[in-house]
């Protein structure tokens, strides 16, 4: 049977992606190379800080923390106590410490870019139209996919982890600030312009107060985000709890894959009610 499409040439996407992919990295080769340089030594750093701190004393702290933060009750305090002991008991405590960095950094980037993207969608309906298709396409790309511009811009390591981490996990802060900004009852945004508020007293004393529970819960969602491309990102040299799991998975070694997998879940429950009571406390 005849059919048209057949007589179609194909679109040479593929080359072209490659074309740019190679103008980025030949041209900005400098740029590149410095963010992979000096961000390893700065994530090396933070890691050994947080390895050389007796293991003891960051899980008292960890504990204390969990305790006030939740209205000093006993249950995440406890279980924060418990899981941690576990991971070191396993082994797995310097891995642990390389898990908490990648977190870290890839958290705070996608915070530092988020909120003030949202604050602009908020303010501006075409930034709006223009950043959510770019949303839109950045949470339905399988993460996977995101390794290849990283690999290709930063070779393998940590770096090139946190970017793969940023992208994935950037989307819900920068959501969740335009809502909540967006929700801020209209009648309360006019009292402040009938005192003669500025723009920006308007924003930090009326909007970003009143929209803070909102843009919390995406951050939560953004430090659970980088969380889960922990095993992804070890897949291109990323260290952490992630490699144990993917060396387990290349060995099939099952139980040491899931000691690994369990401590990553220990890991990942404990910042998420870390992340939700904070946010609770500070909504009251």
């Amino acid at each position: 049977m005849y059919n048209f499409l057949d007589n179609i040439p194909a679109i040479p996407l593929a080359p072209w992606v490659e074309s740019a992919m190679d103008w980025l990295t030949n041209n900005f080769s400098v740029f590149f190379d410095s963010i992979q340089k000096n961000g390893k030594l700065l994530m090396n750093q933070v890691t050994d800080l947080l390895v050389n701190i007796p293991a003891i004393v960051l899980i008292l702290l960890v504990v204390i923390f969990a305790f006030f933060v939740t209205g000093k009750k006993f249950g995440l305090a406890t279980f924060s106590l418990l899981g941690l002991l576990f991971i070191y008991n396993q082994g797995l405590w310097t891995h642990l410490m390389e898990t908490t960095t990648l977190v870290l950094f890839s958290s705070i980037i996608s915070i530092i870019i988020g909120i003030p993207l949202g604050i602009l969608m908020s303010k501006s309906t075409i930034a709006e139209n223009i950043i959510k298709p770019i949303l839109d396409f950045m949470q339905t790309m399988p993460g996977f996919v995101y390794l290849i511009p990283a690999v290709a811009f930063f070779g393998i390591g940590i770096v090139p982890g946190v970017f793969a981490s940023v992208i994935f996990a950037l989307p819900p802060t920068v959501r969740m600030t335009n809502l909540g900004i967006r929700q801020v009852p209209k009648e309360l945004v006019e009292a402040a312009d009938s005192y003669g508020s500025t723009a920006s007293q308007k924003l930090f004393k009326v909007e970003i107060p009143l929209a803070k529970s909102t843009i919390m819960a995406g951050v939560n969602q953004t430090v659970m985000l980088s969380l889960s491309m922990v095993v992804i990102a070890s897949m291109i040299g990323a260290p952490g709890l992630g490699r144990e799991v993917l060396t387990a998975l290349q060995r099939t070694q099952v139980g040491n894959g899931f000691v690994a997998g369990l401590s990553l879940v220990i890991f990942a429950i404990i910042i998420d009610r870390l992340t939700q009571s904070f946010n609770k406390k500070k909504a009251v």
